[in-house]
């Protein structure tokens, strides 16, 4: 049964003539104190122009502190005590109430101490018997508790989620950490068991370089006794064929060339070993003072393979003091970079590596800059390429880790890693790192 507006203003509306102790007024005074003793204000308005409000409960005193009479005698009191930043969503929408036959909004509301607090406001249309608008019916109640919990469950939920993300971090970092020392510990083992058959080979191969140059002597010295001998030709001519099929003037100068490429082989594989140990850092995880140029250097013979059909590597190095540092995670940010920089290298190209030192707060400083001629980074991805997993890559060709643990590493060094780029011209990585630690410096 529709609710009629009669019923309404008999019920809630200004006072109508009863019979002293009737029925209807028993029933008007009970509803009357329900109303004004619920938790949510019954309040009536005009559904035109202010929608000035007509009807107020009596419990908007101990909900907003305000008298009945202070909200009836004002036409613009409720639209002038939301809060200025809630206007716009509540008037943009307002008129949807004609159509849609009710509202629910929720917004700040000012009480009469002058501050704000949330209130849940249901509107509905009421309509006559012609469907015409007659009044608008609401109800306001205080969330602002409510409010209070969501905006704190927010808040926990956002510091849950940089929570989360710096656990994250922390776990890639240390998988990465697992990964250098399962590197280290290969590094190691590789020392152990490659060092041993070197040493005996290099030894070998420099006792054979003696035997060969003895022999060579001695094979002059018959040469130089048969050339004393007075011989028959028909002799001579045999030891002469001997030395035709033997071509020993060219195995005497091939040998000598083949044993220094040996030698000269085996060094490079015992300096390949020597940086895959210097690069890891076996057993050193602690802060300690370490020769940055050194640790580009290793690293570079580290990625040597990645680089050296892409690139040409020109070194520009300054004189740097010993950095207080963990060496074994900044060859890992280099590592990164300098693979990076070769991946962004089309067909051949070039990086530069600088160094040099400065002053900053009274505190020295060092700077890294590798610089490659590559495709560049779009501006738009320059802001999001320290985000972990954001590459632009293709699918399969890298995890988007990399920068965000070099990141991370940097600023575990209380450093900064900034990035500069040109579509179609290169990207300069610079890294900034103090000679002391913070912690250092203060001891």
């Amino acid at each position: 049964m529709p609710f009629e507006f009669d019923e309404f203003t008999d019920l809630i509306g200004p006072a109508v003539s009863t019979p002293v102790g009737s029925k209807k007024e028993s029933s008007y005074s009970r509803l009357q104190y329900l109303i004004d003793n619920t938790t949510a204000i019954i309040y009536a308005s005009v559904p035109t122009g202010d929608f000035k409000m007509n009807y107020v409960s009596g419990n908007a005193l101990h909900v907003l502190g305000y008298e009945p009479e202070q909200m009836l005698g004002d036409a613009n009191f409720w639209f002038d005590h939301i809060h200025p930043d809630d206007r716009e969503q509540i008037f943009s929408s307002l008129s949807l109430l004609f159509t849609e036959g009710q509202r629910t909004y929720e917004y700040r509301f000012m009480n009469s101490a002058g501050n704000y607090i949330w209130m849940h406001d249901m509107l509905r249309l009421v309509r006559d018997e012609d469907g015409n608008p007659l009044e608008v019916v609401g109800s306001l109640t205080d969330i602002t508790q409510r409010k209070t919990m969501e905006e704190e469950l927010q808040r926990k939920g956002e510091e849950q989620q940089s929570l989360i993300k710096k656990l994250q971090q922390a776990h890639q970092q240390l998988l990465q950490a697992e990964k250098m020392a399962s590197v280290g510990q290969l590094a190691a083992g590789i020392a152990h068991e490659i060092n041993n058959p070197i040493g005996f080979v290099n030894s070998n191969m420099n006792s054979l370089q003696s035997y060969v140059g003895t022999l060579f002597g001695i094979i002059d010295q018959y040469h130089h006794s048969i050339d004393q001998l007075s011989l028959a030709s028909a002799t001579r001519q045999i030891f002469s064929d001997i030395d035709q099929q033997a071509d020993l003037p060219f195995v005497k100068e091939d040998i000598g060339d083949l044993v220094r490429e040996s030698l000269d082989g085996l060094r490079r594989v015992k300096d390949i070993v020597q940086s895959l140990k210097d690069f890891s850092h076996v057993g050193e995880t602690e802060w300690q003072e370490a020769d940055i140029h050194h640790g580009l250097d290793s690293t570079l013979n580290i990625v040597k393979n990645e680089i050296k059909y892409k690139a040409t590597v020109e070194k520009n190095y300054g004189q740097l003091p010993p950095v207080y540092c963990i060496i074994s995670q900044l060859n890992q940010v280099f590592m990164n970079l300098f693979v990076n920089a070769a991946h962004a290298i089309k067909d051949h190209g070039t990086i530069s590596i600088s160094t040099g030192t400065g002053v900053k707060d009274g505190a020295d400083w060092v700077w890294i800059k590798i610089i490659d001629s590559g495709c560049g980074i779009a501006a738009e991805n320059l802001n999001r390429i320290f985000e972990p997993f954001f590459t632009t890559k293709p699918i399969g060709s890298g995890t988007g880790l990399g920068l965000s643990l070099a990141y991370g590493i940097i600023n575990q060094h209380n450093g900064n890693i900034q990035v500069k780029s040109v579509v179609g011209k290169g990207t300069c990585f610079t890294i900034y790192l103090p000679v002391l630690q913070p912690k250092k410096a203060a001891a």
